[in-house]
């Protein structure tokens, strides 16, 4: 439901947009954050090339130029774990008095497993550390190079200097071999190399946005002369197009009315005769067959004049309740007598009409129900006890039975069960329901409500209904 509404929505204003403004605009609105969201990638993409490529070829440049000075003077590590005093005296010379040291701040060898063998500053020599990942690629013989945050713990020393650095790894391997021994790690100075990023950085941007406004003035200068032309015929269009909707609004209008009328002549028929089939055999049906068993049992049996009183008189009530129900459908197919009484009235109404034609006992268990319900309501929930209780009368010879009603929340429950032999209940849609049984299952789903019958061979039956209260305002609008 959340979908469609914001779906709607998005309808609404593509509509407004449309109407409000022409081709061209929406275009050069549409095309103009298109252009520059892909500018802005491409150019982030651009620069971010630009400094991976300037800082890996300045590694690689002063990589080589450092080895070819450094490594000649590392070269015991191949057969032992230290640099030995003259080594280290020679390295340190090699940064501090000659053309090497230009522009490198400060630079480490180091061992396998995260040991310094030099550095210049002397405090770190011997020292192990955690290896970075950048040493770690080192070792497998890759030259690396980052601007460095100097955030490592042996960073201490260029951390002081507050500059920014570029932080190189490279491989030193043995003479006359490609086994690595040691790993020569610089620190150069990058403020020039900053410098030189930042300069290509706004060139690029420039090149590309310089391009990308000429682009969009071009394609916008199209679309504009095209729009002016769409413009004229839509408007010609949509005077034509109103006039025809009136048209098809009335033609629809008065198809409508006639559908309408024909589907409600219909209906209405065929509810009519449905209601007067159901009530038929709901009401004076279920009374004349009552009597009728009576009658049957007087001619099979040998009864005593008391009995045979008796049992004229009941024939007697349940004719005379077929007679009155058959003048109440002939009345207008409802039950006047019902329209005042409460729900826990028309329970106790049917319970005890059935008690009196049957001479049987019912259990009734009523609940706290509403007062006010609709009169479907209630001649739904009167034919639905009646038939039932019938059905028990009949088929389980009254054993047990039981009338419940009862609400939760809006939903009135109704149950009707008896302790007889019970039967194997099949679905509706696979069986082939007796009209009684149809009735009132019509009758129950025809309000929105659910009917069901749950019975097993030797176990009973129980008829259950829920009925929507919620629903009924809708039943009276009908």
């Amino acid at each position: 439901m959340t979908g469609r509404v914001e779906s709607d929505r998005a309808n609404r204003l593509l509509t407004w947009l449309w109407r409000r403004y022409s081709l061209a605009q929406l275009f050069a609105a549409t095309c103009f954050l298109v252009i520059v969201a892909g500018s802005v990638v491409i150019g982030l993409w651009v620069s971010i090339k630009i400094e991976s490529s300037v800082t890996q070829n300045t590694a690689v440049t002063t990589a080589l130029y450092m080895n070819s000075l450094v490594a000649p003077e590392i070269q015991e590590l191949s057969e032992q774990s230290q640099l030995s005093p003259q080594s280290i005296a020679i390295l340190t010379h090699l940064h501090r008095d000659t053309p090497l040291g230009e522009g490198i701040i400060s630079f480490k060898i180091w061992a396998p497993g995260g040991r310094i063998v030099y550095s210049s500053n002397q405090s770190l020599i011997g020292r192990q550390f955690p290896e970075s990942d950048e040493l770690k690629r080192a070792w497998q013989g890759e030259v690396t190079s980052e601007l460095s945050e100097l955030n490592s713990e042996e960073n201490a020393l260029e951390r002081k200097l507050n500059t920014p650095m570029i932080e190189l790894y490279s491989p030193v391997r043995a003479h006359g071999s490609n086994r690595i021994i040691a790993v020569a790690e610089f620190y150069k100075d990058a403020q020039e190399l900053e410098s030189q990023l930042f300069e290509a950085k706004v060139s690029s941007w420039v090149i590309v946005y310089g391009v990308t406004f000429i682009m969009f003035v071009l394609l916008y200068g199209i679309v504009r002369r095209g729009s002016q032309t769409i413009s004229a015929q839509r408007s010609q269009l949509e005077t034509k197009i109103q006039q025809l909707s009136l048209l098809l609004e009335q033609n629809q209008f008065l198809n409508d009315r006639v559908r309408r009328a024909s589907y409600r002549t219909t209906e209405i028929n065929e509810r009519v005769l449905r209601q007067f089939s159901a009530d038929l055999h709901d009401g004076p049906a279920q009374a004349v067959g009552f009597a009728l068993l009576r009658i049957d049992a007087l001619l099979a049996d040998k009864l005593s004049e008391t009995s045979i009183n008796s049992s004229g008189e009941a024939i007697r009530e349940a004719l005379t309740d077929a007679l009155q129900e058959m003048r109440n459908l002939s009345a207008g197919f409802a039950l006047p007598e019902l329209e005042h009484l409460c729900m826990s009235e028309v329970v106790e109404r049917v319970v005890k009409a059935h008690q009196r034609r049957t001479r049987s006992c019912v259990q009734v268990e009523l609940a706290e129900l509403p007062n006010l319900l609709s009169m479907p309501t209630k001649i739904a929930v009167y034919r639905l006890l009646q038939e039932s209780l019938n059905n028990t009368y009949e088929h389980a010879s009254g054993i047990n039975q039981g009338v419940r009603v009862w609400m939760e929340g809006e939903i009135l429950n109704v149950e009707v069960t008896d302790a007889g032999p019970g039967f194997e209940h099949l679905p509706p849609q696979v069986s082939n329901e007796r009209l009684g049984v149809l009735g009132m299952r019509e009758r129950i789903e025809s309000l929105g409500g659910h009917f069901s019958i749950d019975s097993a061979l030797g176990k009973g039956t129980r008829i259950s209904a829920e009925l929507p209260i919620n629903a009924e305002g809708e039943d009276h609008a009908a």
